[in-house]
């Protein structure tokens, strides 16, 4: 409700109607009503105002300010940064010495933080991050059923972890210069001769192919795109249209492109 009730000074800009504005408004106002009469009828509703005067004297009375003391390993870096900075040995010298003498107990905080960030990242290109989630999975796999061992393990963590940190596909990067088209090149799929929905080309010349694709489209986009276009409907179609042409007219696949485009800060 709290998220709706921000947003609702801004559906005008989002392309509703006046009338479409009011109606949810006045939906809106009835649910805060509806939840005002909840809270006072189940006696949840707290006026704290009268312990304030109290409260405060407590406070200043028995509450001490000590100076700051580190209780983290970590030097305000999460393990992802200790892991791109040190490397994979030094990164879990730096781990709490109890955790760092189980195995099995560092094999997972390095795991979960790569997947952690996956996750965090993953809208910003979906195809390669779902590539990083299944290489994640597999070497996640391998340790479980003791096809690698441990040393192994933190190897193959440690590379796909500077992969995780680079955030975009390393084939691209010396034609693509920005991570916008990076992004683009990563989640197109095969050009026009592709069999399967899906498909993906292989080899040199597909690559090329993508990523001659991918620089039309970040130039197109560069060109079209309208001022504060994100979630003004009409100026996101200029950008939509635009795309059409370049992708065959396929509808669905603009749709699924623009959503990556979306997520470029620097578009």
């Amino acid at each position: 409700m709290r998220a709706y009730a921000n947003l609702a000074d801004e559906l005008p800009g989002a392309g509703y109607t006046a009338a479409e504005t009011a109606r949810l408004q006045q939906r809106l106002q009835h649910y805060v009503d509806l939840r005002e009469i909840v809270r006072r009828a189940s006696g949840e509703l707290l006026d704290l105002k009268p312990y304030e005067a109290d409260m405060r004297h407590l406070l200043d009375t028995y509450i001490e300010a000590a100076e700051p003391r580190t209780t983290s390993p970590f030097d305000g870096m999460g393990l992802m940064e200790l892991l791109e900075r040190l490397g994979i040995d030094r990164a879990i010298e730096r781990l709490p010495e109890r955790l760092r003498k189980n195995q099995r107990a560092v094999a997972e905080a390095i795991a979960n933080n790569v997947r952690a960030r996956i996750e965090r990242e993953h809208l910003h290109d979906p195809a390669y991050f779902d590539r990083m989630s299944r290489l994640l999975q597999e070497v996640i796999d391998a340790l479980r059923a003791e096809q690698i061992d441990y040393a192994a393990y933190l190897r193959r963590i440690a590379d796909l972890a500077r992969q995780v940190v680079a955030g975009h596909d390393q084939s691209a990067s010396d034609e693509l210069h920005t991570p916008g088209a990076r992004a683009i090149f990563s989640n197109l799929r095969r050009p026009r001769d592709a069999t399967r929905v899906g498909e993906t080309t292989d080899g040199d010349a597909g690559d090329t192919a993508r990523m001659a694709l991918a620089q039309r489209i970040d130039a197109e986009v560069r060109r079209v795109r309208p001022d504060d276009w994100r979630g003004h409907r009409v100026k996101e179609n200029v950008i939509k249209c635009a795309l059409l042409p370049l992708l065959d007219g396929d509808e669905q696949e603009v749709e699924r492109i623009f959503r990556v485009i979306w997520q470029q800060a620097e578009y």
